[in-house]
């Protein structure tokens, strides 16, 4: 990457975009509606069930100027979804404040490892054993999102659970691969502490990106 990309990237102006989609947002408290995606490459939290891999390396994915980014955006629907990877891993203020400036709302997906950045209207907080969030992600949450891979999962849905504001939706959501077997434990979690919803990927069962 040359210098003054790598400068430009390092200020958020231009990003490492892996993909750009309008799709149903099939997880969460959203879910059903209609959004455009942004997916960020980048990530280093290294989750072994990961469904977008290819995202990992920021590298792979071209330095894109976030004012192309934002005009593809905007012809689509007024609410944007900034994922990865890890957008945290950049800075998100640039973004967000142009994606603000066109009347657009902002959402995140974040494993909330790295600072805070950006202007959101929703964040979407899914932390990760291996990089816990940092306080400033957990108590500004929206929704905090667990996924479910073994019974382990809820002891740590639980203790994420503590340090989210007390307004933050709490889902539990089957690792995709899992899903038949963690489900029904799912199913009587949310029962035996109603505080919990549970959250499905429906995109999948629905055969959507």
């Amino acid at each position: 990457m040359k210098n003054d990309v790598k400068e430009l990237v390092n200020k958020g102006e231009m990003l490492p975009l892996m993909e750009e989609f309008y799709t149903i947002q099939g997880e969460g408290f959203y879910k059903g509606t209609a959004a455009y995606f942004i997916r960020i490459g980048g990530c280093d939290v290294g989750c072994h069930w990961c469904d977008v891999k290819e995202s990992w390396n920021a590298n792979l994915h071209p330095p894109t100027e976030i004012v192309k980014i934002v005009e593809n955006a905007k012809k689509y629907s007024d609410t944007i979804v900034i994922t990865g990877g890890e957008p945290l891993m950049w800075d998100m203020e640039p973004l967000t404040s142009q994606l603000k400036s066109e009347g657009l709302k902002t959402h995140i997906e974040t494993s909330g490892a790295y600072k805070l950045t950006g202007v959101w209207d929703w964040i979407c907080l899914s932390p990760k054993k291996m990089k816990l969030p940092t306080e400033e992600v957990s108590a500004k949450a929206n929704e905090l999102k667990v996924i479910v891979y073994n019974k382990d999962d809820f002891r740590f849905a639980e203790e994420q659970a503590a340090k989210v504001n007390s307004d933050c939706i709490l889902y539990l959501q089957p690792e995709w691969s899992k899903r038949d077997k963690v489900v029904p434990l799912i199913v009587d979690y949310v029962m035996a502490n109603p505080k919990w919803k549970v959250s499905l990927q429906t995109h999948k069962y629905l055969n959507i990106p």
